[in-house]
């Protein structure tokens, strides 16, 4: 049995992979950690290329978020409010990230909308984490099943470069090919 149960672990965690909120969250938590990053760097070349990450982070995140994830909460939660007011949140982000990705980092305003842009993001997942995702949890919608979905469009939007999607992969491979995709 002491066999059975160490052969067990490996397939256990090479099979798991984070459900559709875990997925979501841990993006969440990669955008945050580039806004610090971004708030803290000092250099010009590096707050553009962070920006640019960002954005492109953003861009795929909220393409998840409207192609499969929100049609599938809606339906599962039944808050056409909260639906509403997240679809009204990307598009106001959008517009951020759209005159962000025309601007250069010496443009007077580029350090503001990265930040205003940081301050709304970090609003709406609050908003997201605390209101809408308890009632996806507690709904009958099949996470793992959403998250597998997920996955794939993510593939497909970030080009295919390699990037690995699980949760402690996406946080450590911040950025490069993602800013590469960008310029």
């Amino acid at each position: 049995m002491a066999t059975r149960n160490s052969s067990a672990t490996p397939r256990r965690s090479a099979r798991k992979q984070p459900d559709a909120l875990r997925m979501l969250k841990d993006d969440h938590d990669k955008v945050k950690g580039l806004f610090e990053k971004f708030k803290n760097s000092r250099s010009d070349d590096k707050k553009g290329e962070l920006a640019q990450t960002i954005c492109k982070e953003l861009t795929v995140h909220t393409q998840l978020e409207e192609e499969i994830f929100y049609p599938a909460a809606r339906e599962a939660i039944g808050d056409d409010d909260t639906m509403n007011e997240a679809v009204v949140e990307h598009a106001a982000a959008k517009d951020l990230i759209a005159d962000i990705q025309k601007m250069s980092t010496d443009d007077d305003m580029f350090d503001a909308k990265v930040t205003v842009l940081g301050e709304f993001v970090n609003h709406h997942i609050r908003e997201e984490q605390n209101q809408m995702f308890p009632q996806v949890r507690k709904s009958d919608l099949d996470l793992n099943d959403l998250a597998e979905q997920m996955r794939t469009r993510k593939r497909e939007l970030m080009g295919e470069e390699g990037e690995d999607e699980d949760a402690g992969a996406s946080r450590s491979s911040q950025g490069s090919s993602n800013a590469r995709a960008n310029a």
